[in-house]
């Protein structure tokens, strides 16, 4: 039974490239309709090869404005989220102070709670302090959710951190300063990028929480969402696929990286 000894010895990775390949089954099929020619206004079926979407990607109206915004709102809100979880991070590890462990319940709470709550929770909020919809209270709401991510994805790297390090740093006349920049911060940094990447996924694909609190601006999300009551362009599946391509790229040229600074070390 040669067959079945192989099968049982590569079961695991055989399974590991089906889960893969159903994974990526819709990317697949955005990048495949973005050469698609539809004859009406729905991109749902093949029907003639075309580039013509990707020569003009910006030729439906309004949607590469509603994309400006959502790039703008989510590069701002993973700063905010990224500064302030960092921080937060850092004082729930390395500090102890009354409310802590209250502190620490309450962070997970917006990963938690469905989208829908904490968006109306949201827009009572800003209703009752008169604030006017739109960009900033997009933004607000986006930090507000995204914190908790890179506060889990930092607090977990800093757990992980030997304290005999910094003390080592400190030993050989390091200030504080100087410890936190060149020992510190490095340790953590993997954690921190974890977070971020995480936020600007969040914030630039979130619709529910945007959905209330954004007035009159229509981030890219929700310009998806209209364009599906009236017609699907294909432009929207050419800035899907070049997302993709994006995030994918980053993660191969993160992954050289690594393997360029192992082999420095070995």
């Amino acid at each position: 039974m040669p067959f079945v000894n192989w099968l049982k010895k590569h079961l695991v990775v055989i399974a590991g490239l089906v889960t893969l390949g159903y994974l990526l089954l819709p990317n697949v099929i955005v990048t495949v309709f973005s050469f698609n020619k539809p004859k009406g206004r729905f991109n749902y079926e093949w029907q003639q090869f075309s580039l013509d979407a990707w020569k003009q990607p910006c030729g439906v109206a309004d949607m590469c404005g509603s994309l400006s915004i959502s790039l703008r709102i989510a590069a701002l809100a993973t700063i905010g989220a990224t500064v302030l979880g960092t921080m937060i991070a850092f004082a729930l590890v390395r500090y102890r102070f009354r409310a802590r462990g209250a502190v620490n319940s309450l962070i997970f709470l917006p990963m938690a709670m469905p989208e829908v709550v904490m968006a109306a929770s949201l827009l009572t909020l800003f209703l009752n302090m008169g604030a006017q919809l739109g960009f900033y209270t997009i933004l607000i709401a986006h930090i507000m959710f995204c914190l908790s991510f890179v506060v889990t994805a930092v607090k977990a790297r800093v757990m992980s951190m030997d304290p005999r390090l910094e003390e080592a740093a400190r030993d050989l006349y390091a200030g504080p300063v100087q410890t936190f920049v060149r020992v510190t911060l490095p340790i953590a940094a993997p954690g921190i990028a974890a977070g971020a990447l995480l936020s600007f996924a969040l914030s630039f694909d979130d619709f529910i929480i945007t959905n209330f609190n954004a007035g009159s601006t229509v981030t890219f999300p929700m310009f998806v969402w209209g364009s599906a009551q009236r017609g699907t362009p294909v432009q929207i599946n050419v800035i899907g696929t070049a997302m993709f391509l994006v995030a994918v790229l980053l993660v191969l040229v993160s992954m050289l990286v690594n393997n360029r600074r192992n082999r420095q070390k070995a």
